[in-house]
């Protein structure tokens, strides 16, 4: 294997289990219609390299598997959302203030749609989205800002192999 693919699934793999460790860390604000998780805040990683796309994919789909009484269609569109909304991040990275935007628009279209359907939530859908884009906007928008710039002041240190 080429050094680039090592760096690729290494980082990918290491953002993956951050993830995972955070949503299990702060396990009773990662779940459920007014959530703030906190692992959310490295869905702004795509801004440094495309291994964060797998690399929260997977953090997500293991955090719904691992964490006891998660459905099975929120651990499929749970995670299905998390890679598209890292897909159009690494698509935005051209612009740092463009980053958190896919995963709050994404999981607060997405997410509702999962508590109503998996976890028979009653409440409206509208008001689900407005509880969960609003935890997204505090996790990817405000944490994840201050990660992205605390970051982009070392990249050349911590993401030294990513020429992709």
């Amino acid at each position: 294997m080429n050094n680039r693919k090592t760096v690729y699934i290494t980082e990918a793999a290491i953002i993956a289990s951050i993830y995972t460790v955070l949503v299990l860390i702060f396990n009773l604000t990662s779940f459920g219609p007014v959530q703030c998780r906190i692992a959310e805040a490295l869905t702004i990683l795509p801004y440094f390299t495309p291994a964060a796309i797998p690399g929260v994919t997977l953090g997500c789909l293991l955090s719904g598997i691992l964490v006891p009484g998660t459905h099975i269609l929120d651990i499929i569109f749970g995670s299905s959302a998390t890679l598209i909304a890292a897909l159009l991040s690494y698509r935005l990275r051209r612009n740092k203030f463009l980053v958190p935007i896919p995963p709050i628009i994404v999981n607060a279209l997405v997410l509702p749609w999962i508590f109503r359907f998996a976890y028979g939530n009653a409440q409206p859908i509208t008001l689900n989205m407005l509880t969960v884009g609003g935890g997204e906007l505090i996790a990817a928008g405000i944490f994840g800002m201050i990660l992205l710039f605390a970051l982009d002041k070392v990249k050349n240190v911590v993401f030294r192999g990513n020429k992709y």
